[in-house]
């Protein structure tokens, strides 16, 4: 827990510099994306999915070695999808799609999330831990909140390493703990609180975006 206030406030630290039209390096990139997956990822559904993997299972290495490779996976599909977008659209117009849409992020991330049914059993399959976590997970992320994020910070920093390294990362801060400390740590998550944070940054993000902040990346 302590480990996603500390990325949090580098989200903070990352959005004073973006709202003051600073260059955007990839270590702020890296640290943006790190911090906002990983808060928004507390209470998510495919943190949900990791307590119930590591619950099933009771084998974390498996477990988190298959969450890593879903993810890395997933995010840089998402990823290579900002890029893409970016080299689609034209300035004006992504500076109104990114804003929108960190807007509607901060919405979605106060939703309370669940896991769907489909993705809970996807134990049934005779896989094995690591084959089973990597599917479920692949299958939960897709259309999640942390992956539309993936995209969005993708085609805002222009930086694809740099984001999906930082929201692989973001998401085995929130999702590790998960699996090795399980129902010890689900009730103790300040999880609403944590969420307000992350909607906070996301809102912030949006609105920079939509005032302009992000002219000196061509938005």
């Amino acid at each position: 827990m302590h480990t996603s206030i500390a990325a949090g406030l580098c989200v903070v630290i990352g959005s004073v510099d973006y709202v003051t039209g600073r260059e955007t390096s990839m270590e702020q990139a890296f640290l943006v994306s790190t911090g906002i997956v990983a808060l928004a990822e507390i209470g998510d559904k495919t943190q949900l999915l990791a307590f119930l993997l590591a619950a099933r299972f009771r084998k974390p290495l498996p477990i988190c070695l298959g969450i890593f490779i879903a993810t890395i996976v997933n995010h840089a599909g998402a990823g290579a999808l900002g890029a893409w977008i970016t080299s689609q659209v034209s300035p004006q117009t992504m500076r109104w799609v990114l804003g929108v849409g960190f807007l509607a992020m901060a919405i979605w991330t106060l939703i309370p999330d669940k896991i769907d049914d489909e993705v809970e059993g996807g134990g049934r399959f005779k896989m094995g831990v690591l084959g089973t976590t990597i599917v479920a997970f692949f299958l939960a992320e897709m259309g999640d909140k942390t992956q539309i994020a993936t995209v969005a910070l993708a085609a805002q920093y222009q930086s694809f390493i740099a984001v999906v390294m930082g929201t692989t990362l973001g998401m085995m801060i929130a999702n590790v703990p998960a699996v090795y400390l399980g129902d010890r740590m689900s009730g103790k998550m300040p999880v609403r609180l944590v969420h307000s944070i992350a909607a906070l940054i996301f809102a912030a993000l949006g609105v920079a975006t939509l005032l302009g902040a992000g002219q000196s990346l061509g938005f």
